[in-house]
């Protein structure tokens, strides 16, 4: 190394006087002491005459090789545009080997090309400023890893523009922060599953629906949301789709959700309407939290009467998409968020034709920071009016249409659900719908057994089946005719699943299942309907009216 001059000063370093390029003669070879300092003899270099600063002498003895090699940090230096070797110190040698001066960098200094820092030396000749990269891993000796921190430094080399690399190893604090990382990761996949896991593992799938949902965390932290979603099988071909958002992030959050998915579905056993649901949901939350806020849809599909009945708690509207491509959207009626207390909610209607979509989402989906959220309401409509194919491609599709990454910073939940057109199609022969009108006395038994065995026959069911079914629809009547009153109705329907039997009255009462002693001649209707059927409920519907129902699963 023979340097004949150094300057260590950075760019934009005030000069004093005139010229700034103080000099001293080297030591060990040319390795000039430090600026403004003295040589090991004493006498001050020739040069130091045009800088008027104050020179400060250098400890005697202890030449720049003495300093650097005496370094725990790597040191390098290289000089000119082709980064010429001008000097490695001790360090350096040590974990990237012995290095002889004059070479090129990128020859006898691989590893700098290796860890990306020679166009970082190139930006730091060209603007005259030190860059830093951190934490770059190099392997050591014995194989482990080893992270450095590099710092790029221009500085003078005999008269020639030269870069400084020194390495300050950090590793403990690189393997601390990896550390740091992985307890993170940890905590959020802990954090998602229990979210998940407060989810349905497994939608159910009804009969005359196509559902699928998707959930999404969102954020990178450890934080869990309150999004949840829902699909409950009634009975009777109804089915309860139920969609909330508890408001804010973390365990409380979750659990608060937790708990209204289950009432919600301890509530659906009840069969009542979708706002009668809110209104007992509404208590609860009151009861759970009463600083958390939460929204909540509720909606009820029927397949025999093609419509959707549905109340909202603060919950943004719910979208249908008719055969034809149109979007309509549930504004009313819309009640405040559970937990407010003092509201009665009412039940809104619409209908879902066959070949109708409809999605359910909370406002990760359609909400960012800075923008109108109506604007993203419309953005949903336009993307899922184009939105085609299974409900489980609409959520993929509207989840990349809405701009939802991994990186979004809040949870996303969506529920889609179809009403199949299956007329002409394969499944047509496998779903039929009949209904007899019953205007009660004596011949109203008979009539209701002799249209059960025609419909029955009619659809190919085996004998036994069908004498189940006509047993269940004489009882269902005379329950009806001796405790309820006109109108009556007796509807049967097919699924490719199940064989429904209803019948419908204007008396509001519902029967209840009772043990009927020997010498009882009435009381057995409804424990024979139990007995014999797979499932059997009852409900209270508009008008005042009832409706019992009984459910028979068909052979595979």
């Amino acid at each position: 190394m023979n340097f004949t001059r150094w300057s260590a000063r950075l760019p934009g370093t005030p000069r004093r006087g005139g010229s700034n390029r103080g000099a001293a003669r080297a030591d060990r070879g040319g390795v000039p002491p430090a600026r403004g300092g003295a040589s090991a003899g004493g006498s001050a270099a020739p040069e130091a005459a045009e800088d008027t600063a104050p020179q400060t002498p250098a400890p005697e003895g202890l030449s720049i090789h003495d300093t650097l090699d005496g370094l725990p940090a790597l040191v390098a230096i290289v000089r000119g545009q082709d980064h010429e070797v001008a000097y490695v110190n001790e360090a350096y040698a040590a974990v990237f080997g012995p290095r002889t001066p004059g070479g090129l960098a990128r020859d006898d200094l691989p590893e700098l090309g290796e860890l990306g820092l020679l166009p970082l030396m190139d930006q730091v000749l060209r603007s005259g400023r030190p860059r830093t990269v951190k934490s770059r891993r190099v392997p050591a000796v014995d194989g482990r890893a080893v992270y450095y921190t590099f710092t790029c430094s221009p500085l003078q080399v005999a008269e020639t523009a030269g870069v400084m690399i020194f390495a300050a190893d950090v590793t403990d604090q690189a393997e601390t922060a990896e550390r740091l990382r992985e307890g993170e990761r940890q905590q959020r996949e802990a954090a998602v599953t229990l979210q998940r896991s407060l989810l349905p593992q497994r939608l159910e799938q009804p009969d005359d629906l196509r559902v699928a949902a998707t959930y999404q965390p969102g954020g990178l932290d450890a934080a869990v949301g309150g999004d949840w979603y829902d699909v409950i099988t009634l009975g009777a071909g109804r089915t309860a789709l139920v969609i909330g958002d508890v408001m804010g992030r973390g365990v409380r959050a979750a659990a608060v959700m937790g708990q209204l998915r289950t009432a919600v579905r301890a509530y659906a056993r009840l069969d009542l309407p979708p706002h009668e649901v809110l209104q007992l949901l509404d208590g609860l939350a009151s009861e759970i939290d009463s600083n958390q806020i939460a929204t909540c849809l509720y909606a009820v599909h029927d397949p025999n009467e093609g419509k959707l009945v549905h109340a909202s708690a603060g919950h943004l509207p719910l979208l249908i998409r008719d055969p034809d491509g149109t979007v309509h959207r549930t504004d009313e009626p819309t009640g405040p968020p559970l937990g407010t207390g003092g509201w009665v909610h009412t039940s809104g209607t619409l209908p879902l034709t066959p070949g109708a979509t409809a999605v359910l989402y909370t406002d990760g989906l359609i909400e960012r920071r800075g923008e109108d959220i109506g604007d993203g309401l419309v953005a949903l409509e336009q993307a899922f009016a184009g939105a085609t194919g299974s409900p489980q491609v609409i959520c993929d599709r509207l989840i990349r249409a809405l701009g939802v990454t991994a990186e979004h910073d809040d949870d996303v939940a969506i529920l889609v659900f179809q009403h199949p057109d299956r007329s002409g199609g394969p499944d047509a022969e496998l779903f039929h719908n009949a209904a007899l009108d019953l205007l009660g006395g004596i011949e109203a038994a008979p009539r209701a057994r002799a249209f059960a065995d025609g419909v029955l026959t009619s659809w190919r069911f085996p004998a036994e089946l069908r004498e189940l079914g006509v047993l269940a629809a004489s009882e269902l009547v005379a329950n009806s005719l001796q405790h309820g009153t006109p109108p009556m109705r007796l509807r049967l329907r097919r699924t490719d699943r199940r064989l429904i039997i209803e019948v419908t009255d204007g008396d509001d009462h519902l029967p209840r299942r009772k043990r009927a002693e020997p010498a009882d001649e009435t009381g057995r209707g409804i424990s024979i309907v139990a007995t014999i059927a797979s499932a059997w409920g009852s409900r209270r519907t508009p008008g005042g009216g009832k409706a019992v129902w009984c459910e028979f699963a068909l052979p595979a």
